[in-house]
């Protein structure tokens, strides 16, 4: 009989810790994982760096990126909110949702069910308004973005690769 996977499949979200960093590095060292995050994999540092300015931003803010943990506990990416890092271009000053995860979770409901938790979570904070920033050519977090009722609003163009993006939004 055929498996069936399940509509909402079990996902935690924790803060990074310190580990976090190496379980990020090792599960985004896949190129197909960050053809829309630079083309390639990223220096371990990168993430050192990363986790930690997510702990700050939850200490701060109350959210951040999170980890995502699958109901067997294991580390599949991350999805959270925090606010838009770029001062030159986008959606300045808003929150922005994103996720990213490993190859090996892809088309199981993860990044949905994941983003659902962080939408939830924002609301109960108070945020009134999350934009997703998506390349153009990212169709499975187009997709994500509309499962979640998003509307795909402004597109922007990175002053740096020079690809287009679409700035989804979603009032809380």
């Amino acid at each position: 009989m055929p498996h069936t996977p399940d509509p909402s499949p079990t996902v935690r979200l924790r803060v990074p810790t310190d580990e976090d960093a190496l379980a990020w590095h090792r599960v985004f060292a896949d190129p197909e994982v960050m053809e829309f995050h630079g083309g390639r994999p990223a220096e371990y540092s990168v993430y050192e760096e990363l986790t930690a300015r997510q702990r700050r931003h939850d200490a701060e803010l109350g959210h951040c990126l999170w980890t995502v943990l699958d109901g067997a506990g294991e580390v599949l990416g991350f999805t959270g909110a925090q606010p838009w890092p770029h001062a030159s271009f986008g959606p300045v000053g808003e929150i922005e949702i994103g996720w990213r995860l490993g190859r090996a979770a892809w088309g199981h409901g993860y990044a949905t069910a994941a983003a659902r938790t962080t939408l939830e979570r924002t609301r109960a904070l108070g945020v009134r308004e999350v934009v997703a920033m998506i390349d153009t050519r990212n169709a499975r977090s187009v997709a994500v973005a509309r499962r979640l009722g998003m509307r795909q609003a402004e597109t922007y163009t990175s002053p740096v690769s020079g690809r287009e993006a679409y700035c989804f939004r979603l009032d809380l």
